[in-house]
């Protein structure tokens, strides 16, 4: 049965914007007193939170899909809707979140820290946002925008302050038991340990965090063996302790061979750029066992030669607990410098990314088709603004015709080479199609058109004053013709019957 998990990828969706309303206040005496459609709520946010009392992303491995709820939709008399409700995820301190491309996000390195990885969708304004002096009466209400959704990696690297590192049953386990109130795996074969173990150490006035790595072997840092999964953990430690196993039975090991390995293999692995490497960070060296005989007697030997290499030795026993004392101290000491060093740093000021205006909102991108060239319209607002749009009401297409030919929309097509009738997409995918027609400017805000209509997009049938008055001249003029012939006709009877001969 799993039970830590440091890597793990997350399906997200965030809340739905909800739908504005259409809506016109009437009241007794007042039919039509004005629009009074709300606003639709805005989509709940997916938001990360840097949990110190959460150590592993197992609880994302078993249910990986989360999901935020949608914002309500808007009512009459200029109420609005619910806001979607946000969820909240706890991580380990220490998570690096990134995205499916695999680029880095944030880095969850303090606690309390939040990110907001999934936003919600914008609710839709409704129709008594929407009015102006000119334009009193909208008929259409904007649609709700959909929230983000999409996978992110979660990557967890411990945070701690000393990392033990060795080869395979060295006795790392063992320490951390021994120096701490942890409770790790012990076993007497290699490779106990599957995933890092934490324990907090308590000496005099200084506490601090050991963290046991997995073993290490020769070539963990090109994949074999376990070490290229957990040496990411190493990365944040202070202070590294190589454990040295000085009673193993394996043939053609011995403490300075194994060290030396692990150099190599410390050396071989990158860390990020603007941490320190593994090998310039304090080291201290833990000969262990030396409660068996033959344990002691080696390590006798091989500690001149690691003073000489310019390491502090201390021979211990997580049995015995000889040296222990003597090696937690150490540590101590190295976590206070380091940490004294740190606090005469000045704060780094957190930066806050404000999104600014690009300079350009929107490209337009032409692409060959069966039946000739596709225009592509790309950006944020006008995929935005597609998303609002009700293509089922005219007067919300022709309010979505004057916001794109505001952005310069008509200008850009007309340079990129588009005639009245070519073939037109908003946003990746099928996308919206339309066959474009320029406009010769905007004047939805001067129209007197019925809610809901646009006289742009729909031929009006209605005579102008003109035909109306050149239309009643010819019926008088008609009707004048016909009485003139209906008297001709009356005198031509009355004069017969006068003289009928």
């Amino acid at each position: 049965m799993v039970t830590f998990v440091d890597r793990v990828t997350l399906h997200l969706r965030a809340g739905k914007g909800g739908n504005g309303c259409v809506s016109v206040k009437r009241e007794k005496f007042k039919p039509l007193a004005g629009p009074d459609g709300g606003s639709g709520g805005n989509g709940g946010d997916v938001v990360l939170v840097a949990d110190p009392q959460v150590t592993t992303l197992l609880s994302y491995h078993h249910s990986p899909h989360r999901s935020a709820g949608n914002g309500g939709f808007g009512m009459g008399d200029h109420r609005s809707g619910a806001i979607g409700e946000s969820i909240e995820l706890p991580v380990p301190v220490g998570t690096l979140v990134k995205d499916a491309d695999g680029q880095t996000l944030v880095d969850m390195i303090e606690p309390g820290m939040r990110f907001v990885v999934a936003p919600g969708g914008i609710g839709g304004l409704g129709n008594a946002t929407l009015a102006t002096p000119k334009r009193k009466a909208p008929g259409f209400a904007l649609l709700g925008t959909p929230g983000w959704e999409g996978d992110v990696q979660l990557e967890l690297k411990t945070v701690a302050d000393v990392a033990l590192v060795g080869f395979p049953s060295a006795g790392k386990s063992s320490l951390v038991a021994a120096i701490s109130a942890a409770r790790p795996k012990i076993a007497d074969y290699p490779f106990t340990t599957l995933h890092p173990n934490l324990g907090v150490v308590q000496a005099g006035d200084i506490r601090f965090t050991v963290a046991d790595v997995p073993g290490l072997i020769e070539g963990a840092s090109e994949g074999k063996g376990l070490g290229l999964e957990f040496l990411r953990h190493v990365e944040r430690c202070t202070a590294l302790v190589h454990v040295l196993d000085c009673a193993t039975l394996e043939p053609g090991r011995d403490p300075l061979t194994d060290l030396d390995v692990i150099l190599a293999e410390l050396a071989a692995y990158p860390v990020p750029e603007g941490q320190v490497p593994l090998l310039e960070r304090p080291q201290l060296i833990a000969l262990n066992k030396v409660d068996v005989p033959e344990g002691r007697d080696l390590a006798e030997l091989v500690r001149p030669d690691l003073e000489a290499r310019g390491f502090r030795v201390f021979e211990i026993s997580t049995v015995s607990h000889d040296g222990l004392r003597q090696l937690t101290f150490a540590l101590a000491d190295i976590i206070a410098q380091h940490r004294a060093q740190e606090a005469l740093k000045p704060v780094q000021e957190r930066v806050v990314i404000r999104p600014r205006g690009a300079k350009k909102e929107f490209t337009i991108r032409v692409e060959g088709g069966s039946y000739g060239d596709i225009y592509r319209i790309l950006g944020e607002k006008p995929v935005r603004w597609m998303h609002q749009t009700d293509f089922q009401n005219e007067e919300a297409v022709g309010y979505l015709a004057d916001r794109l030919d505001k952005l310069g929309v008509e200008t850009e097509l007309y340079r990129v080479g588009a005639a009245p009738g070519a073939t037109v997409v908003i946003g990746e995918g099928d996308g919206v199609v339309f066959d474009w027609q320029p406009s010769l400017s905007s004047v939805a805000e001067l129209m007197t058109a019925p809610r809901g209509t646009d006289p742009r997009l729909v031929q009006n049938p209605r005579r102008t004053t003109s035909e109306r008055r050149e239309r009643y001249h010819e019926m008088m003029d008609a009707k004048a013709e016909a009485r003139a012939e209906l008297n001709a006709e009356r005198g031509a009877v009355y004069v017969d019957e006068e003289d009928p001969e």
